[in-house]
């Protein structure tokens, strides 16, 4: 990648690995939809003052709206609504590293559906590591009892991560040459509408936050973490791809356990530990490069 897209890449892995901190420390007050309800308000707030200063073209077309529309619901109102509500039950040290195996599901979904981001051995490999990484994380769930309520919750970030991942090919697919803003805009009204009407339907009547610090953390998910990110990722999506773009979850883990230990004194384990430097791995695996051997004397370059 160059410099301007390394740029990108770590200040949206910043972003979006503090995110799990943040979505718990909202969580303990509202719902799920609630949370991602005002998360999306403020970050659509954020955007309509991006539009009104960029002035993009909007697209006219049917299709490419009703595309729009549907990734608002797949790539944004779903997986952050999962997550919120996984994040219930589970640390966001947690939710953090699950939701690192986007590239591992982006690589098997991208083999079948693009023509320039094929599975090789080494993506193969890391798919299987990346596995067992998942198997050892939720093992810390699963005892004599049998399996409790966080294995639940590690279910619902999979869930969400294997819907960005679907969803991030489908953009690659279907969305070239649309502007990065619109294509962060767009999606978010109708994620708004959908979740919004979850949060009527079953959060009422605790919709408005009472806490500062609840307002705080929406603040930060939807300025930073709605706005600022899907600028930021739309546009590194449609420049390097949907398997190399995901990799930003590299940053995740890291940044999710360190918040996560820090600020609200979430344990480090075993299988915590392990679980995680196996995904990372499999990510690494997926996504490593031999390096082309040496030109011959003489070869252009």
């Amino acid at each position: 990648m160059k410099p301007r897209e390394w740029g990108l890449f770590v200040t949206l892995g910043l972003i979006w690995g503090s995110s799990f901190l943040w979505i718990k420390i909202a969580v303990a007050e509202i719902g799920p939809f609630a949370l991602v309800s005002w998360r999306l308000l403020f970050g659509l707030a954020g955007l309509a003052l991006v539009v009104l200063v960029r002035r993009p073209e909007f697209p006219r077309d049917r299709r490419l709206l009703g595309a729009l529309a549907l990734l608002g619901i797949t790539n944004t109102a779903l997986p952050f609504a999962l997550i919120s509500w996984g994040e219930v039950t589970i640390d966001s040290a947690v939710a953090s590293i699950l939701n690192g195996t986007v590239p591992l599901f982006a690589m098997i979904i991208a083999h079948f559906s693009l023509h320039d981001d094929r599975m090789t051995v080494p993506r193969v490999v890391g798919l299987v590591i990346g596995f067992v990484g998942v198997v050892v994380l939720m093992a810390r769930d699963i005892g004599p009892q049998g399996v409790q309520q966080g294995v639940v919750g590690q279910v619902a970030v999979l869930v969400a991560a294997l819907l960005y991942a679907g969803s991030s090919v489908f953009a690659r697919r279907t969305l070239r040459g649309v502007s990065p803003t619109v294509q962060a805009f767009l999606p978010l009204l109708s994620a708004e509408a959908f979740v919004w009407g979850g949060a009527l339907l079953t959060e009422s009547p605790r919709l408005v936050p009472q806490q500062g610090s609840t307002w705080l953390a929406l603040a930060w998910l939807g300025i930073l973490g709605s706005c600022v990110a899907y600028l930021l990722y739309f546009s590194l999506l449609q420049s390097v791809g949907p398997t190399r773009a995901t990799v930003v979850t590299y940053v995740f883990p890291v940044v999710g356990v360190i918040l996560g230990v820090l600020f609200l004194k979430e344990t480090i384990d075993a299988h915590l530990v392990g679980g995680a430097l196996l995904i990372v791995a499999g990510i690494a695996a997926v996504n490593w490069k031999p390096r082309a051997a040496a030109a011959p004397a003489g070869a252009v370059k």
